[in-house]
């Protein structure tokens, strides 16, 4: 029975053992042929990519042939080149070398030509300048001169500090003035830089200072705004005077050398006109107000009575009366400038000359004025006594402007008692006197408008005529003693010398305040 249930059991392993046989050999034909495919089918890719690359291959040794073929045309068109340059270097080397000769050679011609063009340009303005001042020296004209101070901590920064001033480099009688991007030019008679020294701007009026020892009245103001620098080119300070030292040294240098013929006496008054008041500020009441009269001798013009005049001898003496003069004026702080003159001072100097061998007199006087500056109240900052003072300053100056357009129109009447500045200066605006204005400038945008107005207003006095100046001499010997009493000259008040108990010496100057 276990035998006949085995024979079954390995008939079947058999058979399955023959199908799975026959299924492996037909799995084995399907991946042979299938190899075979794969190996053909990857056979035909490889040969038409070896094709392909044939192809490219070719195509590339045909490039290449050809570029070199271009190469070797440039090689040889480069050599071609450079032996052309070459020859052409050899041509035309001698001639360039020869080119370059004649154009320095004619350079340096031209520029001599240039240089000796400029010379005599200036030359010929320098003649015509001198012609123009001695033909406006007969003529009386006011001459004009303007200065710009360099730049100050008002200024500020930024677009409102911009320099709008310009120079001329061939002409110092020219200035221009960019506003509202429109160039304005004024032609004036001197123009000193930002730079100027003090001693370059006396040098200029030297001359015109020193002919009142000849017997010449002379006078010479400042104007300009608040903060131009009026006051330090007329006093200066400490090593660097200005005009009014400057001058009385200059006065005591020329007297010296003429001493062998001549005997001189200079004497010195100072005064301002504050709020339309006349004060004398070497007196013991600088406060006081005086007066202006005419005097009863027509060519004695305008004088102050009762102003004292002090004899000065010495620079010593000059450094006493300028100190006292300067304790006593009138000044604040205003937004426009931190030191600001709130008063017009006037440097009045008489220089009396008499030969020792005719005994003939000489009578110069030199008046050196430092205007209060004009300002737009507005932007000064002004109140209270400050604005009291702005309004009398702008008022006077108001008539200043007045005086000079009316001498412009040569109109019958002058107004000159519109204000006691005007009137105090009419004999040095109307008569026959040598003037000069000095109108100072600022170089900013800031102050652009008041530069303009100041310009203009400069331009106007250049053009007035006062006629030709005269030398003032005396030989009557009691006409002038008649006028010196008049003027109170030779006693004890008004020319008294310095160390009298009216102002003393510096050690025991009396302390004045307002």
């Amino acid at each position: 029975m276990g035998g006949l249930c085995r024979v079954p059991k390995v008939t079947h392993l058999e058979g399955e053992v023959k199908r799975q046989k026959e299924e492996f050999q037909r799995a084995t034909e399907s991946a042979r042929v299938d190899k075979a495919q794969a190996v053909a089918d990857t056979e035909q890719r490889i040969r038409a990519e070896m094709a392909g690359l044939q192809s490219r291959m070719t195509a590339t040794v045909r490039a290449v042939t050809a570029i070199q073929q271009e190469l070797g045309e440039v090689k040889m068109s480069r050599r071609n080149v450079q032996k052309e340059v070459t020859a052409l270097q050899q041509a035309v080397g001698p001639g360039i070398k020869l080119m370059k000769k004649q154009i320095t050679s004619a350079i340096t011609e031209i520029d001599a030509m240039n240089k000796e063009l400029v010379r005599k340009y200036k030359k010929e303005m320098m003649l015509r300048k001198k012609y123009h001042n001695e033909i406006m020296e007969l003529k009386g004209n006011i001459r004009v001169f303007a200065r710009v101070r360099p730049t100050i901590k008002e200024d500020g920064s930024g677009l409102q500090a911009e320099h709008v001033v310009m120079f001329d480099d061939d002409d110092d009688g020219l200035l221009s003035v960019m506003h509202r991007a429109t160039k304005k030019t004024f032609e004036l008679d001197k123009v000193f830089q930002s730079n100027s020294t003090q001693e370059q701007v006396f040098n200029e009026v030297r001359a015109l200072l020193i002919s009142c020892v000849d017997g010449f009245n002379v006078c010479i103001f400042a104007y300009g705004q608040t903060g131009s620098g009026k006051t330090f080119t007329m006093e200066g300070y400490g090593e660097n005077p200005g005009i009014n030292p400057r001058a009385l040294q200059e006065l005591f240098a020329v007297t010296e050398d003429r001493a062998k013929d001549w005997e001189y006496a200079i004497t010195v008054s100072v005064m301002e006109i504050y709020n339309e008041s006349i004060r004398d500020l070497l007196s013991d009441s600088p406060t006081e107000a005086k007066e202006v009269k005419q005097s009863r001798n027509a060519a004695d013009g305008h004088y102050v009575p009762g102003l004292t005049s002090i004899r000065v001898q010495t620079v010593e003496d000059v450094h006493e009366v300028f100190a006292l003069g300067k304790e006593n004026r009138a000044t604040a702080v205003t937004d426009m400038n931190e030191h600001s003159s709130r008063s017009h001072a006037l440097l009045c100097i008489r220089v009396v000359g008499t030969n020792r061998t005719t005994g003939a007199r000489t009578i110069g006087r030199l008046n050196l004025v430092d205007l209060a500056g004009s300002e737009r109240i507005a932007k000064s900052g002004s109140e209270g006594q400050r604005l009291k003072e702005a309004q009398n300053i702008n008022k006077s100056l108001s008539s200043l402007g007045d005086v000079i357009h009316a001498l412009k129109l040569k109109s019958g009447h002058i107004p000159y008692r519109n204000s006691k500045l005007t009137y105090l200066l009419q004999d040095s605006l109307g008569g026959e006197s040598k003037t000069l204005m000095m109108v100072q400038v600022s170089p900013v945008e800031k102050n652009s408008s008041e530069t303009l107005c100041s310009l203009n207003f400069a331009q106007r006095v250049r053009s007035v005529e006062l006629g030709q100046a005269s030398r003032r001499t005396e030989t009557d010997s009691a006409s002038a003693r008649d006028r010196m009493t008049e003027h109170g000259e030779g006693t004890s008040l008004s020319a008294r010398p310095l160390g009298s108990p009216a102002v003393g010496r510096r050690s025991g100057l009396p302390v004045k305040k307002r």
